[in-house]
C-alpha cells in the first residue's frame, strides 16, 4: 500500500479502485520506474534539488580553501555557483579566480587533477545516494562584474567633470555678458548732458 504518482500530480494512496486504475494507466507519464521516480520527483528547481546544490556548494568551497595542497590553486578561488543534476550522478561547479588567465588555466589543472580526492570529502561530509563527478567550469561573473564597477565610475567621473566645465562655463559667460552690457543712459542724464 503505497503512493502512486502520475505526471499531472494525481497521488493515490492505499487501496485504489478499478475506475483509479484506468485514470492511472491512461495517464500518459505514469511513473514505472525507480529513476522515472526521482527524476519526476526531484525537477530542476526543486526545494530539494536546491537544498543540495547549496550543501555541496560549501563542501566544495571549504575543501577547495582549506583541505587542497596543490601550489596550482590559486588562493583566490571561489565556488560561484553548483548544479547537481536530478539523478546525483553528475555536477557542474562554476568557479571564478581573480588573477590572470595562467592563474585560471593553472588552478582549472590543479582542481581537475584533485577531483578524486574532492569526491572522496564530499562523499563523507554529504549523505547522498550517488556522490557525483565533477566538472569544473569557469564563471567570470565576479571579474565582468569588478570590469563594469570600473567602468561605472570612470563614467560617473566623466559626467562630473562635464558638469563641472559646464558650470565654469555658464560663469564665464555670465561674467562676459555683465561687462559687454554698456550702461544705459537715462532721460535725467540725457537732460544733464544738454545743459
Amino acid at each position: 500500500r503505497g503512493s502512486w504518482l502520475c505526471g499531472e500530480g494525481l497521488a493515490l494512496r492505499g487501496a485504489v479502485g478499478l475506475a483509479a486504475w484506468d485514470q492511472i494507466w491512461q495517464c500518459s507519464a505514469f511513473v514505472r520506474s525507480r529513476d522515472c521516480f526521482y527524476r519526476w520527483c526531484m525537477r530542476k528547481n526543486s526545494v530539494k534539488n536546491t537544498r543540495i546544490n547549496g550543501e555541496v556548494q560549501r563542501v566544495l568551497a571549504e575543501v577547495i580553501r582549506g583541505e587542497i595542497k596543490d601550489p596550482r590553486i590559486s588562493p583566490w578561488t571561489s565556488v560561484v555557483s553548483v548544479e547537481v543534476a536530478p539523478d546525483l550522478k553528475s555536477c557542474k561547479a562554476w568557479i571564478s579566480v581573480l588573477g590572470d588567465e595562467e592563474v585560471r588555466k593553472s588552478t582549472l589543472e590543479g582542481l581537475k587533477s584533485a577531483e578524486g580526492f574532492i569526491r572522496n570529502r564530499l562523499a563523507k561530509v554529504v549523505n547522498l545516494r550517488n556522490t557525483p563527478e565533477i566538472a569544473f567550469l569557469m564563471d567570470q561573473s565576479i571579474e565582468y562584474g569588478v570590469n563594469m564597477a570600473k567602468k561605472i565610475d570612470e563614467v560617473i567621473a566623466q559626467d562630473d567633470e562635464v558638469a563641472r566645465n559646464r558650470e565654469d562655463m555658464e560663469e564665464i559667460s555670465a561674467d562676459d555678458n555683465e561687462r559687454e552690457e554698456p550702461e544705459e543712459i537715462s532721460a535725467d542724464d540725457e537732460e544733464d548732458d544738454t545743459e
